[in-house]
């Protein structure tokens, strides 16, 4: 990526070049919007495997988003052991627990009332994987000497937004999970300290029976979330 005796500006010139008509550009973006309007959280999972290779590829696409001086400051942990998947679930739903019996105040808990969650989480051990993210918030050279990363929290969104797009693209479900706090993660997934953990990410196939809550089909208008100038 860089190092500290190598830091010169080197163009090339742009490898990847598309030049669609203006129809084609309003197909491809129309036929995106359609994609992504199939995708769902998810939280009834079945236990149908996913093979290895479709989150590998999964993750490689989310390791070609922007970031700041292009550090790529994200680990994503991708598990499917099934004893830590339940180690992982155990401590999550302790947080949980705390966070539903008063740790989130009544305001909180009202407004996830129409979501039906509770502090449950049986996605966490029949999703066939667990992808969980992380933000380095500072890196290390070689002999141990630090460097700042920039913009992490931007760039880590941006790669998680590139990982959920190619996972549902590739088929699959997602539950995006954060509980509070999730240091526990980086003990259970030996990462430095370095390294935050942004959110738990459960991957598989929905159940036959799975469900979504009504309120998750109801988006914003477009003249609601955009302002054209």
């Amino acid at each position: 990526m860089f190092s500290r005796e190598t830091l010169n500006y080197d163009p090339i010139p742009l490898p990847d070049r598309s030049d669609l008509t203006d129809a084609q550009m309003v197909k491809a973006a129309s036929g995106f919007l359609d994609l992504m309007r199939r995708r769902h959280s998810v939280r009834d999972y079945c236990d149908r495997p996913v093979p290895r290779e479709v989150i590998e590829t999964c993750i490689r696409t989310a390791g070609t988003a922007p970031s700041g001086a292009n550090h790529q400051p994200w680990h994503f942990a991708a598990i499917s052991n099934p004893e830590l998947k339940q180690r992982i679930r155990a401590e999550a739903e302790e947080e949980e627990k705390k966070f539903y019996e008063g740790g989130a105040g009544d305001e909180w808990i009202k407004a996830l009332e129409p979501i039906g969650t509770n502090a449950v989480k049986e996605h966490l051990t029949i999703a066939p994987w667990l992808i969980v993210v992380f933000a380095q918030r500072w890196g290390q050279f070689e002999d141990g000497t630090r460097y700042k990363n920039y913009y992490v929290p931007e760039s880590v969104n941006i790669a998680t937004g590139f990982l959920l797009a190619a996972l549902h693209n590739a088929g699959l479900c997602t539950l995006t999970h954060t509980p509070n706090p999730m240091r526990f993660l980086n003990t259970a997934l030996d990462r430095p300290a370095s390294e935050k953990p942004t959110m738990i990410i459960a991957v598989g196939h929905p159940s036959e029976a799975a469900t979504v809550p009504s309120v998750a089909k109801q988006k914003k208008p477009l003249d609601e979330i955009s302002s054209f100038f």
